[in-house]
């Protein structure tokens, strides 16, 4: 069997997932991120301009995929972005997160939670028994199944973009796809 010129998205974009923008427009782009990831950190920025340069016409989804074995307060970190989104949360706890990106230890975290007034006995509650960790495994896991092999990894209407080379690759394959 041959082997894939290309990788597509198998875990589909659902009302769970924490996305931004118009929920019918003509583009979705996905990441997996890490927030302990330097360039996850510097794609940021990009995201956004992204969506200024095409309201209306893309949708963008964040989802979880943590190097724990490279970064020590990824997985965590995640834990507390999804705690966040059940309180509403997650997009200013997202840009928090990245914004002080070597300061994510269990009490700069809890300090992140308070600054967002997040219900603090929830959010300890749900961290202590790692309520998010399967929805976190879910995504990683799907991340996987799709080619997803480091961060970020993007895909443009279910088709990966390899932005190794810089984050102009990502406009440019929305650009194509708003001609299509």
């Amino acid at each position: 069997m041959s082997r894939p010129t290309h990788f597509e998205l198998t875990l589909p974009i659902d009302a769970t997932d924490h996305a931004m923008g118009e929920p019918h427009a003509p583009v979705s782009v996905v990441e997996y991120g890490d927030f302990e990831c330097p360039n996850c950190k510097q794609a940021a920025p990009a995201v956004k301009l992204l969506l200024e340069r095409f309201p209306g016409r893309v949708r963008f989804v964040y989802r979880h995929f943590p190097a724990a074995q490279v970064h020590a307060h990824a997985m965590a970190a995640a834990e507390v972005a999804e705690i966040a989104g059940a309180q509403g949360k997650f997009w200013p706890m997202h840009d928090l997160l990245f914004d002080n990106q070597l300061h994510l230890k269990a009490a700069n975290l809890h300090s992140y939670a308070e600054r967002l007034q997040l219900d603090i006995a929830r959010y300890t509650a749900e961290l202590d028994d790692h309520i998010y960790l399967q929805r976190i495994r879910e995504h990683m896991q799907g991340g996987r199944d799709s080619g997803v092999r480091g961060t970020p990894s993007f895909f443009v209407n279910r088709i990966i973009q390899d932005v190794s080379f810089g984050m102009h690759l990502l406009h440019e394959a929305v650009e194509s796809a708003l001609r299509r």
